[in-house]
């Protein structure tokens, strides 16, 4: 895996949290396998019931179909998974990858898809295999953004697409304060009442960090079109959802 940097990492090293680039994937790892019997209720909670809703409406937004070969990246619970499966797609056309085996695991329990153990920039797939692959939430987690597209633009077939769904910090201060407050203190203290477990407040807390760290969408576009894909753009939606769409 090719040395991260400041130009390819999707945020800078957090030393509240770990220490260096290369004690991120384990730190991350670990926290996801503490904290996936609660994942769900958390993302519930963080997007008032309506992640679902935009799930669905942005994998619509770019291009997918039933009958495309879906690869889900950073899988996690299976949230966007089950938003293709409920747009008709049929399970045995949805592949799995995540690198937590605890994510796996609650993702197993929940729906009938082939999960298979790995990070996003290491896709174990012969290239041209899919149509269609997404990544949601999860592109502040990854090490290198660069070689995550370039990997990506490998397995998708010619005319594939992709579709990356994050949060983004707002551009104003006020706004930024409001989402800090909220996910940051109030849903975690929320989530440590209600799941009674302290792992859940310390995973929303990274989440904000991440939130906060992460780089432009700038930068973001730039390394999707430095690693061959096309027809880059972003939507933004409520000053804080970004997805992000290209082609390959």
């Amino acid at each position: 895996m090719a040395a991260s940097s400041p130009e390819t990492a999707p945020h800078e090293v957090l030393p509240q949290w770990y220490s260096a680039p290369e004690q991120r994937s384990e730190f991350v790892n670990e926290l996801f396998d503490k904290t996936a019997r609660h994942y769900d209720w958390v993302c519930k909670a963080m997007a008032f019931g309506t992640g679902q809703l935009h799930r669905r409406r942005t994998l619509a937004w770019g291009g997918f179909k039933p009958g495309m070969k879906l690869l889900d990246l950073a899988t996690g619970t299976g949230l966007v998974a089950q938003a293709a499966l409920d747009l008709g797609a049929k399970p045995g056309d949805v592949i799995g990858l995540d690198p937590s085996m605890g994510m796996l695991g609650e993702n197993r329990r929940r729906r009938p898809l082939a999960l298979v153990r790995a990070g996003g920039e290491a896709i174990p797939f012969a290239a041209n295999s899919f149509d269609f692959v997404t990544m949601g939430y999860a592109l502040r987690h990854v090490t290198n953004l660069v070689e995550l597209f370039t990997g990506i633009a490998r397995v998708l077939r010619p005319g594939g697409k992709l579709l990356v769904m994050e949060i983004s910090k707002p551009r104003s201060k006020i706004g930024t304060a409001l989402c800090r407050l909220y996910l940051r203190r109030i849903v975690p203290f929320v989530g440590r009442i209600a799941t009674g477990d302290k792992e859940t407040a310390r995973l929303m807390q990274y989440y904000w960090d991440t939130i906060e760290a992460c780089v432009p969408a700038e930068v973001i576009l730039a390394a999707m079109g430095q690693a061959g894909l096309t027809g880059v753009r972003r939507r933004l939606t409520g000053g804080i959802l970004s997805d992000y769409a290209a082609s390959r």
